[in-house]
């Protein structure tokens, strides 16, 4: 680092949001009111001490509903999952809470509306990721996925007369927007959503990363890889030009990183929690940092009910 004055900038919002503290919380009341083990299809948020520490107390995290043993209490992670998993967990007699970002649902609920009204639709995400295998998976077919501008052009609907774009809720703000145009461009008439899909908490979270990046050195990121609004703030920032590493925890952190630094940006993807964050701080302290100040941001208020049985 310099050698004098390094400040810690933090960025606000960060960490936590509503969706995952819902989603935490359930797994929590369940273990509190029915004992261990509850069974949680897919990790119930990416970050891998949220995992650990739940596993600790007694969660037990599944891929495949066969490794659910009858009668057994079974919660859906924040991602959402399709229709053909929801039904046969149903069909399976368990008991079911639904851990799915209200905001998730938000998108589901949508889709599901305008298919009985003859759309296909054209999804903006990731392959691979659960939230969106949940989300095509409200339908048995006529939903196209695209993960970047060139795959617009290789979309081939049945009709174009009546197209709808959804997209993934952690994406980039920015790349979500040039692939929307591309689609835009390509199918004029398609129907977008009246409020983007992207969440609050996922803007708000790079619109912070944004002023931050114009303020630091260099930025840390705190949450887990497989976290895809984790990753988008750190591609994020190193779009903007500034140096960015992505950390779990304050054990990853090299001082090589901050040689020559006086300004050190910090953040946390949104399913990361603040003790960690802290972590990051307290190490970067003993590395030669001697000040922290939090960056002005939105405020975050939202809070989702919990499901009838839980509260």
């Amino acid at each position: 680092m310099a050698s004098t004055g390094v400040e810690i900038t933090l960025a606000e919002p960060r960490g936590f949001c509503a969706g995952v503290d819902r989603a935490i919380e359930i797994v929590e009341r369940a273990l509190a009111k029915f004992g261990a083990p509850i069974y949680v299809r897919h990790e119930i948020v990416h970050n891998t001490h949220v995992v650990n520490d739940l596993k600790a107390r007694g969660a037990i995290f599944i891929e495949e509903l066969d490794d659910v043993p009858p009668g057994a209490t079974l919660v859906f992670s924040a991602h959402g999952v399709s229709k053909a998993v929801q039904n046969e967990a149903e069909a399976r007699g368990f008991q079911i809470f639904d851990a799915t970002c209200p905001l998730v649902t938000k998108v589901h609920v949508e889709v599901a509306k305008l298919a009985k009204e003859g759309f296909e639709f054209i999804m903006i995400g990731h392959k691979g990721h659960p939230e969106v295998e949940g989300t095509m998976g409200q339908l048995d077919e006529g939903i196209h996925l695209v993960e970047e501008v060139a795959d617009v052009a290789r979309v081939a609907p049945r009709q174009t007369a009546k197209l709808a774009v959804v997209t993934q809720t952690t994406l980039s703000v920015d790349d979500a927007a040039e692939i929307t145009a591309a689609v835009r461009a390509r199918f004029p008439q398609v129907r977008e959503p009246k409020q983007q899909d992207i969440c609050y908490a996922t803007q708000n979270r790079q619109d912070a990363v944004k002023l931050l990046s114009a303020q630091v050195d260099v930025v840390v990121v705190v949450g887990s890889p497989t976290s895809s609004n984790t990753n988008r703030l750190r591609e994020l920032a190193d779009r903007l030009g500034v140096p960015a590493y992505m950390v779990e925890d304050a054990t990853e952190l090299q001082p090589e990183w901050f040689v020559g630094t006086a300004r050190i940006g910090l953040t946390a993807g949104a399913s990361a929690p603040e003790s960690l964050v802290q972590g990051v701080v307290t190490r970067l302290k003993t590395l030669g940092a001697v000040s922290v100040r939090t960056l002005a941001g939105a405020e975050e208020t939202m809070k989702f009910p919990l499901p009838k049985g839980l509260k």
